[in-house]
């Protein structure tokens, strides 16, 4: 997916030169080569806390990936080591990269020497640790597993390995395989496919039944779906020696907009009789299967099936049994679906009912249904938007959600009973709030920050008291007192249409408003991302402020928590509206006294690419410079369920393809272009790059042009984010 997150890893990661240049008051300038080399300002946060079955005990992973170690929730002292892998003789594992219980809590999963598939999926040697006998053996010594999973009782595990799944009895050590059609590029049982896994956001494509008597799993048949291919050279960073003569060609399944997907099909095996069966998902196999997740029934599977236009989502009941199913729920949208809602789906434990959340009044709510599908009534509601569903206390009833109820721009964490009355607020300061509860809902621990304030993490009860802090970054605010720099500040500002938009402006140390100054607008501007945010980021953007450049950024129209009128406009027309938008922020730019009107910049990444670039041909030269990294320049090239989720197919819908894409339009760019791109990108592929530089050659327009060798979407590894934020660093400062 053309994604947001990008600009949340970059705020870590970015780089820079390496003097500290002093301001007149004696305090430093922040530079790039303190937060790349130093990491001086990142905000530490508390990671990989899991909460255990009591609700009062969580366990994280310590020395460096060593010990798995019990703390208390309410006062954080430590109960006990539960792993030690320094205790253990003769341990093959010399660390451990990530774990899970069993649903007993007698036994652990765990694994290391884990190997990457794509951006959620990876393969590793999984290990069994029984926590009374303290002893550790392999899951299987027959090759690497992916998605190793226990079954409910804890006495058997389910993988996958090369595209088949398998299931291990810790009783005996037996290893059984379940399905054997599994073969690279035509058949996966029990994972997704790429465009599955990038898109619709999971990665396991298998799940135990709530007693153990069965797994169901999808089956992707890609054989008739077409491969796209990539050069991977030799490298560094790391080094492919087997490529230093004769590089390699990978080849993989990816649908393109308009192509041809996987074929899925859903099946349940019992364990009982050995036998599979076939779930009924309909006769049209042009469709999406984006989910399976069984009631609590374990005779009920729930399949989500959504149609190729992706704005009919039905909720399928099929028995397990038989195979037989009927649909159960149905949510049309006249625009899309949002796959960000899919996840938030639970059935009650009465049996009764069912809690889905859905935009049926312009904003996405909660609402309760019977099992039957009947709605029952609405828990939330507002001319806001729920932004994620924290979860339900089913012993007291009670529904947590995260919302931007006070602004766009903030994040707070509430509650409400299961009749939609006594809302209450728990968070206490504005800013943005994420909130992770223990498994009782007696705790929660928060996660806030604002734009003035880094990452503070706390642990509150369930009535939104702080109980004890986790993590304040004092640190981190003792040594920003020795810097000079001004925090994000908030405008909003009107377009010539009357659309009132939100922006955030850094504004250089020593900001004088009798002088003027050349801006740097940053953006992505992707469906349903937010940039502008009331969040703690200190990163690139204050490195350029410290070279004196306004930073400039607006979440134009098509971004989130404003409604599903303000987020799909840009329905069938990716790039119109979020063009104009940014050009109408460097007109208000412009009117702005302290600015220089003719030194204004974009630049963006990914979907933020896609629109510096068309805001360079589209804005009549507002734009002195412009960099676009990873960028689109043409739909046509990216994978359809994430293509026509917003334009529908290229064949359905050319004119929406054809009249924003930065490829018919290369003649019109106008101002200092800059494009980056990473040659091993498997999610907008090079070629993007490849075919606008070609048209850019043939209309004669110079530009500059980076590849990066064997680098994926988010160009990383050994000194490549060194060199490509010099070299962005290098392009403003020489052009703009």
């Amino acid at each position: 997916m053309i994604r947001r997150f990008i600009f949340l890893f970059l705020s870590v990661l970015f780089v820079s030169f390496n003097s500290n240049v002093f301001a007149q008051d004696g305090k430093k300038q922040i530079t790039l080569d303190e937060q790349l080399k130093q990491y001086k300002f990142y905000a530490r946060s508390v990671y990989g806390l899991k909460g255990m079955n009591d609700g009062e005990h969580y366990t994280t992973l310590e020395n460096r990936g060593t010990a798995i170690v019990k703390y208390r929730y309410v006062d954080g002292n430590v109960v006990d080591t539960i792993l030690s892998l320094s205790a253990i003789e003769s341990s093959e594992v010399k660390n451990i990269s990530g774990y899970d219980f069993s649903e007993n809590e007698e036994k652990i999963l765990l694994y290391t020497n884990r190997e990457r598939i794509y951006r959620r999926s990876f393969t590793a040697d999984f290990y069994i640790y029984d926590i009374k006998t303290k002893s550790l053996m392999p899951l299987s010594t027959k090759g690497k597993q992916q998605l190793s999973t226990f079954s409910p009782d804890g006495n058997k595990v389910a993988f996958v390995r090369e595209n088949n799944i398998y299931i291990v009895d810790l009783e005996t050590g037996n290893e059984s395989e379940i399905t054997t059609d599994g073969k690279f590029n035509f058949i996966i049982n029990g994972a997704p496919d790429w465009v599955y896994e990038e898109e619709f956001e999971f990665n396991k494509a298998f799940e135990w039944s709530p007693d153990g008597s069965s797994i169901a799993f999808m089956k992707f048949d890609e054989s008739a779906v077409k491969t796209f291919s990539m050069t991977m050279f030799e490298g560094e960073a790391p080094a492919l020696k087997e490529n230093s003569l004769y590089p390699e060609c990978r080849v993989w399944k990816y649908p393109k907009a308009g192509e041809g997907n996987s074929i899925v099909s859903v099946h349940v095996y019992n364990l009982s009789d050995k036998k599979t069966r076939l779930m009924d998902v309909g006769s049209e196999t042009d469709q999406y299967i984006p989910r399976i997740k069984w009631t609590n029934d374990p005779n009920t599977l729930c399949i989500y099936r959504l149609n190729r236009l992706q704005n009919k989502l039905e909720l399928l009941f099929a028995n397990a049994d038989n195979g037989k199913s009927e649909v159960v729920y149905t949510d049309e949208n006249k625009y899309y679906i949002d796959e960000a809602y899919f996840d938030n789906l639970i059935f009650l434990d009465d049996n009764e009912h069912f809690i889905f959340t859905n935009e049926t009044d312009g904003f996405n709510h909660i609402y309760l249904y019977t099992m039957k599908g009947k709605l029952v009534r609405r828990i939330t509601k507002g001319n806001w938007d729920v932004v994620e569903f924290n979860g339900f206390d089913p012993d007291n009833k009670i529904f947590y959600f995260t919302a931007a109820a006070v602004s766009p721009i903030q994040k707070e964490l509430y509650s409400v009973n299961l009749k939609g009355k006594s809302l209450k607020k728990l968070s206490k300061q504005a800013g943005t709030n994420h909130a992770v509860f223990s498994a009782n809902y007696k705790y929660y621990i928060n996660y806030y920050s604002s734009a003035t304030t880094p990452t503070k993490v706390t642990l509150n009860n369930s009535k939104g008291k702080e109980i004890r802090v986790l993590e304040d970054n004092s640190k981190l605010k003792e040594t920003l007192k020795d810097y000079n720099f001004n925090y994000k500040e908030f405008v909003t500002f009107k377009t010539s249409d009357g659309i009132e938009l939100n922006a955030s402006i850094i504004k250089p140390p020593d900001f004088n408003k009798h002088k003027k100054y050349p801006v740097l607008m940053t953006q992505y501007s992707g469906p349903n991302s937010q940039e502008v945010l009331d969040s703690w980021d200190i990163g690139w953007d204050h490195v350029m402020a410290a070279k004196g450049y306004i930073i400039f950024c607006v979440d134009g129209r098509g971004t989130g928590a404003r409604g599903e009128e303000f987020r799909k406009m840009t329905y069938l027309q990716l790039g119109k509206y979020e063009t104009i938008d940014q050009i109408e922020g460097a007109k208000y730019l412009r009117s702005l006294s302290f600015v220089d009107k003719d030194r204004i910049g974009i630049w963006g990444w990914s979907f933020g690419g896609f629109i510096s670039t068309l805001c360079m041909e589209k804005g009549d030269g507002i734009f002195k410079a412009g960099i676009a990294v990873a960028p689109v320049t043409n739909w046509r090239y990216y994978d359809n369920i994430y293509t026509e989720r917003f334009m529908r197919t290229p064949q359905e819908n050319p004119k929406g393809y054809d009249d924003n894409s930065p490829l018919f339009f290369a003649d019109d760019l106008k101002g200092k272009f800059l494009i980056v791109h990473g040659s091993a990108d498997d999610n907008v592929h090079v070629q993007n790059t490849m075919e606008f530089t070609e048209k850019l050659v043939q209309a004669n327009i110079q530009f500059e042009m980076q590849i990066y060798t064997n680098r994926n979407h988010s160009i990383y590894g050994g000194n490549t984010r060194y060199h490509l934020f010099t070299r962005l660093t290098n392009f403003i400062e020489e052009n703009l």
